[in-house]
């Protein structure tokens, strides 16, 4: 295995979100920045939506975009020219208060995942198109990227402050049949310190491996089905926060990833390509 990092773009602000357009649009977010970003295929950059503290986004099949707004507590709807249109969650999920929402995902029917990201006492929260609201895990510490697996029968969730990966199997959308189980254990930081390896943003290749981006490590770590560590990626940013593919095949990966030297900035958006 080997690869290449290109930098795409520098910014003065932390990023994350990151989202790719087969048309060759790449989006991202900003936080404390208050706007997602977009560059073409040209790799022209321009604001394309504002909000208070955009974090985790993801592109719904008719070009809108869900996106966590860790700051206002909601996840907020905007069309597919970055309008915004609601907040389909603010405050309050299933009767219980939100604080921090990070990072979301949807199944293959449009029912909604994210995660509330507090110490200790974090959760992970459904929302189905039916207006159905459930609290799929609670008690956890530091919930953050999360992703489906390929048959939606099982969520894979980042505990940040236990390095780890953990997985909660699913009976149906939104329904966990028991509490989460620790699906894999990261390498740690020479350093000691908690904050330097802490799992953060997730994606699932088409073989059904997890690429988990570690913040403080400077990596991606690619695990495979069974929650082996497969190989490292040193991505070059040192708070590195997300992933996703931009394209895929059995000999290449193309991987968008976020993150930043320091927080809230400077920060900068990656284009990897991974070659097995």
């Amino acid at each position: 295995m080997h690869y290449s990092v290109e930098k795409i773009l520098d910014l003065p602000f932390y990023t994350e979100g990151p989202v790719a357009e087969g048309s060759g649009d790449f989006f991202f977010t900003t936080l404390t920045g208050g706007f997602v970003g977009k560059t073409d295929k040209r790799q022209a950059y321009s604001v394309w939506a504002e909000a208070a503290c955009p974090n985790g986004q993801v592109r719904l099949y008719d070009g809108s975009h869900l996106v966590c707004d860790s700051k206002e507590a909601a996840v907020k709807c905007f069309d597919r020219s970055g309008n915004f249109i609601e907040n389909k969650v603010q405050g309050i999920c299933a009767g219980v208060e939100v604080h921090c929402p990070n990072d979301l995902t949807v199944d293959a029917a449009g029912n909604i995942y994210f995660t509330d990201s507090v110490r200790d006492t974090g959760k992970v929260f459904f929302q189905g198109l039916d207006g159905k609201e459930i609290v799929v895990a609670e008690n956890m510490d530091y919930p953050n990227g999360l992703v489906l697996s390929k048959d939606g029968k099982q969520l894979f969730v980042a505990e940040s402050y236990q390095n780890r990966i953990v997985q909660i199997p699913l009976i149906q959308p939104g329904v966990a049949t028991g509490r989460p189980e620790v699906f894999a254990d990261l390498p740690a930081n020479l350093s000691g310190e908690i904050a330097d390896n802490l799992p953060d943003g997730l994606a699932m290749d088409q073989e059904g491996d997890l690429w988990a981006a570690h913040y403080g490590m400077g990596m991606v770590q690619v695990i495979s089905s069974s929650g082996e560590l497969l190989f490292s990626i040193h991505t070059t940013l040192p708070l590195t926060s997300n992933l996703c593919f931009v394209h895929e095949n059995k000999r290449t990966k193309t991987i968008l990833v976020t993150g930043g030297y320091g927080e809230p900035g400077p920060g900068a958006v990656l284009q990897i390509a991974v070659y097995l």
